[in-house]
Formats: C-alpha cells, structure tokens, sequence
C-alpha cells in the first residue's frame, strides 16, 4: 500500500515548490473517482506522459453531490486506490467543490480533464471555467485527455447494491420510455415560470442535547443542553426551493411582530424571491422548537402561534393583494400548514384568480383532524401524505387509488399525489386516468423535516407545464430524496444537485 503518497493539501505547496526548482513539470488531476476505471487509470496515465510528476486531488465525500449513498467509497478509500498506481505521485483530499485550491497551491504546468469535459456547456456546475482560469492564472494550461470514457455511474448503479430493489425496477421501465437529456430539458423549462407562494412563514429551531437520564426527583427524562441553530420553514422554505428552478418567485405571507423576526426571514430568502409579508398585529410568527438528539431523533416539541392571529381588517388586505396580482403568476403554490394564516375567504380568491394552483394541507399536533383539503373547492394540483389523504376522506381502509380519485374529482383537480415516506408516492393522473407508483429515491435519510415541502415544490412546477404523472412524481422525488440528506431547512434544494442525481438515476 503506498499511503506515503497520501500527504496533505497544505504539503503540496512545499512538494511542488521543490520539483519546480530542479526543473520538473507538474500535472495535476482531480475528481471524484469514486469507482476508479480502465477509463480514469487511462487519463491519468495520459496525463503523467505531459510531464514529470502527477499529482492527483480527489473531492472529499461532504463536497461529492451526486446523491444518495454517493460516494459509494469514502474518501480515504478512494485516496488509497489512487496511491496504488504507478503513475501517481501523490494524492491529497480536497475539502471543497473545486480544484480550486489545489491549483492556487501547487500551480501546476498543466491542469488535465477527460475529454467529457471539453465542451463547457456539458458542465451544468460550471466548476470547469472555473478550474481553467484558476490554472491561466497562475501560468499553467488546461488538457483535455483523450482517452476511452465510462461512466462512473453506470457502473456503480449495475454492479453494486446503490439502489433497492424497488429503484432498480422502476428505473428499468422508466428510462425506457424517458431519456437523460429529455429530463434535462424540462429541468431547464422551469426557468421561465413565475410562481406566487402562499402560507405561513415558520421559525424552525433545533435545540440539540444529550440524554441524561431520568431525573432524581420526578418520573420524567433529562437532557443536558449543547447547542441550538434557527431555519426559516414554512412557506419560506418552499419558496426557496422554488426560486432555484424558476425564473422569479413571490412569497405571501404573515410574520408576527417580534424584534428580528422579518429580519431573520428575509436574510434566509433567495435573491429572485419577492417577499409580500404582512404583520399581524398582535401575535408571532409561528414557531417550532424541537429538542433534538445526538441521532437528529425529536424528543420534544414546542409551538409558540397565535391560530387566531388574523383580524378582519389583516384579512381584507391580504384577499385585496390576491384579487390585484395572482392573475400575473403562471403558479400559485399554498403549502397550508393549518395554523390559521389562510382563511376561507383568502382560499376562495385564491382559487378564482390563480391560473394554476397547488395545494398541501398539513396535518400537525396543533390541527389534527381539523386541517383537511376538503377546505378548498378547487385545486389542480393536490399533495397529501397517506394519513392526511384517510383524514379527508374519514376512511382509513379503502385503497389510497380510490380515496385519491374520490378526492381529485371532487376537488376539480388534473393531478393528486399521495406521499408516503419510505414506500414512495402514488400519483393520480386524472387525464391519463392512471396510477403511478414511484418508490422512495433516498438510500439514505438523515432528517425527514420538509421533504413533503421540497416534494409539493417541484412537482407543482413540473404539472404546471402540462407533464404526465411519472414524470411529476419522479421528479418530485428526486427532491424530497435530496431533502432528506439536510438537516431541517438549513439548505433547499438547488437545481444543480438535482441535475446531478437525476442523472446518477438515468445511467
């Protein structure tokens, strides 16, 4: 094992500052080489021929965004299996998306990439223009090696266990009927939308502890405090999901009055989100603190709302606002999370102006059994989870297939989803007049926070452009599979990710 050739990022600089000294060209490669092929032994072997020494960078695994269970090798693994080869000098782990730093660091003669690389426009993360100026910069040049190519990917997801069962045998018949660049497209087609939000702003807070047991002196636990972090949820969240596919966003929604709280939001709002926030006058914003422990298991919940917040006088305003400007939006979104911002008045308006609209009505301990869909008379889009689906319909025993046509044709409603966590999402087409079965696309989940949010967000855009029920509900998987893998809301779902998994999926 030739592990001496693994050093740190930081040694290169002195390593490559001697080589340069005694006359010695340096090429430098870099990549995620997470299945390490006859096609990467080949480019790098291509890459040492265009001088003396190679060095060779490799992304550490937080940094590596190709979905779930990727990389499949971590990353001292994939440090060790580039160190065995002859052609290889050294080996560093780069702690960021980019070459980057490597190239500040070690300022090499040359800069190699496959050939796949060469036409810029198949990089959707754009780190390639990047990498090249960063290599002009500092007097070096960029090579593209022309060597036989593989997919990584493809490898991976036919030879080794990344997908379930479940996975594999959708996407056989899927891809069948469904191509990569097909899929590409209509991600890109979001970008011309203009999409109106509406719902309640929330203050998520995760208060992270440690159990300590049960208490000396009562029959109850206790936990010793380490540490808190603040998302902004709700309809922000979905907002922000939203504005990194579509061309311009609008969030309306109610805030309360507490020092910080609009500060806070707007901070947390992507630059292409026009925020519409009106403040009640005496109550907060909605709040949830969760206790939470070392696993992310939840513990213990607060909420900290006012369901009576919305005065006749807040009321008029906000159904004033719709009546003026929902007709310009191509997408109305409502993620209702029942906590008493949409009264039947503002759904009424809603659902008379909005061209398109979607809709999700949250169950939660402060509404269950009192939040249903049956609020609205009319959606075209309807996204439910499996108990909030049985609640609307006071069935718990029929099949899911005939409580959701019960609900879509009473509702007037082109689509409805039912999401239901580990065993995927049924999606109801009502022009196809057929049922849709996607399985879970996560292998791995860290925090189930939001991921019907993420879901309701970008399967709502993909029905607003006339799509067929597999292809909203695949997508609208792809994103709640990304979702999972964040904590709460400390990020949304960006476009590039979910590029980057859908095409993981479709190899």
């Amino acid at each position: 094992m030739n592990n001496n050739k693994i050093v740190d990022i930081e040694m290169l600089g002195d390593i490559a500052s001697k080589f340069k000294a005694g006359g010695k060209r340096i090429v430098l490669c870099h990549g995620a080489f997470d299945l390490l092929h006859t096609g990467h032994i080949r480019h790098l072997q291509s890459a040492r021929q265009s001088g003396d020494v190679l060095i060779v960078t490799t992304t550490a695994d937080q940094y590596i965004k190709k979905g779930p269970g990727r990389p499949v090798f971590n990353e001292h693994l994939r440090a060790e299996n580039l160190a065995a080869l002859e052609c290889v000098d050294y080996v560093a782990i780069i702690h960021g998306p980019t070459a980057e730093e490597a190239l500040k660091i070690i300022k090499p003669a040359v800069y190699a990439k496959g050939s796949d690389y060469k036409s810029h426009t198949q990089d959707i993360t754009g780190n390639i223009v990047l990498e090249q100026t960063a290599v002009e910069k500092y007097g070096g040049k960029i090579l593209f090696t022309d060597e036989i190519t593989f997919s990584s990917s493809n490898l991976l997801n036919a030879h080794f266990d990344v997908f379930t069962p479940e996975i594999k045998e959708f996407l056989l018949t899927f891809k069948v009927n469904h191509s990569e660049n097909l899929l590409k497209d209509l991600v890109s087609s979001l970008s011309d939308l203009n999409v109106l939000v509406v719902g309640d702003s929330i203050i998520d807070e995760y208060q992270y502890c440690s159990p300590l047991g049960q208490t000396g002196k009562g029959n109850f636990h206790s936990v010793r405090y380490e540490s808190k972090e603040k998302f902004a949820g709700g309809s922000v969240a979905v907002a922000n999901h939203v504005a990194n596919f579509a061309k311009s966003v609008t969030l309306l929604s109610g805030i309360g009055n507490s020092e910080g709280d609009e500060a806070f939001i707007l901070k947390k709002l992507s630059t292409n989100i026009n925020p519409k926030l009106f403040k009640f006058n005496d109550a907060p914003t909605v709040k949830k603190t969760r206790f939470v422990g070392a696993d992310l298991e939840k513990l213990f919940e607060v909420y900290f709302i006012n369901e009576n917040a919305v005065t006749p006088e807040f009321e008029r305003e906000i159904c004033s606002w719709i009546k003026k400007n929902t007709r310009e939006f191509d997408l109305v979104i409502i993620p209702d999370f029942g906590n008493g911002l949409i009264t039947p008045e503002m759904a009424r308006a809603l659902e008379k102006e909005s061209k398109f609209l979607a809709v999700n009505t949250q169950i939660n301990s402060g509404n269950r059994g009192f939040h249903v869909i049956n609020k609205y008379l009319h959606a075209d889009f309807i996204s439910l989870n499996e108990p909030e689906l049985r609640l609307a319909t006071h069935n718990k025993t029929d099949s899911i297939e005939s409580l959701a046509l019960e609900v879509c044709e009473k509702l007037g409603a082109q689509m409805l989803a039912v999401t239901r966590g580990k065993k995927g999402v049924m999606i109801y087409d009502k022009k196809q007049n057929k049922y849709h079965n996607i399985p879970a696309l996560a292998t791995k989940v860290i925090d189930r926070v939001g991921a019907g949010d993420a879901f309701l967000a970008v399967a709502s855009m993909f029905l607003a452009k006339k799509l067929e029920g597999d292809i909203v509900g695949f997508m609208g998987s792809i994103s709640a599979a990304l979702d999972v893998q964040i904590i709460c809301n400390r990020e949304s779902v960006n476009s590039i990710d979910f590029q980057k998994y859908l095409t993981t999926l479709m190899k």
